[in-house]
């Protein structure tokens, strides 16, 4: 018999005590998107360096949920819940991105949303999820 997951479940499993570095990822990401302006780099040269950063936030941010439930799930010693992952590493990532894009357009005037952020987010959150996995089954074998 499948076991049923709430949603507040889920929401009260995803607590500061458990997920530390991932909430203080996803603060990071709205401090940042958010920030109305940035002082110049020399990365700023680098093409396409703000699809880059999208991608490297979201697919780290993803990176270290996986990490983190997973290392509770062994400290536990249970199995680790790929339903709460793909909820919240996978389908919360990439609403969060959108919402974020959305966010920028229509309530900053000093940034802006753009599909092309919203495209590298949802890269980010794939390739970080695929990381996840890896790191799954390298856990499971040892």
């Amino acid at each position: 018999m499948a076991q049923r997951y709430h949603f507040s479940l889920l929401i009260s499993h995803f607590s500061f005590k458990r997920y530390p570095l991932s909430l203080l990822c996803l603060a990071l990401i709205f401090i940042l998107s958010f920030t109305p302006f940035f002082p110049e780099t020399p990365f700023d040269e680098v093409q396409f360096i703000d699809k880059w950063t999208h991608l490297v936030m979201y697919g780290g941010t993803c990176s270290v949920m996986w990490w983190e439930h997973l290392r509770h799930s062994k400290k536990e010693a249970r199995k680790p819940n790929l339903r709460a992952l793909f909820w919240f590493a996978l389908v919360g990532m990439i609403i969060l991105g959108g919402l974020v894009e959305l966010g920028q357009a229509y309530c900053t005037t000093t940034r802006s949303g753009e599909w092309l952020d919203f495209f590298a987010d949802s890269i980010g959150v794939l390739l970080g999820n695929a990381f996840g996995l890896l790191m799954k089954s390298v856990v499971a074998r040892g």
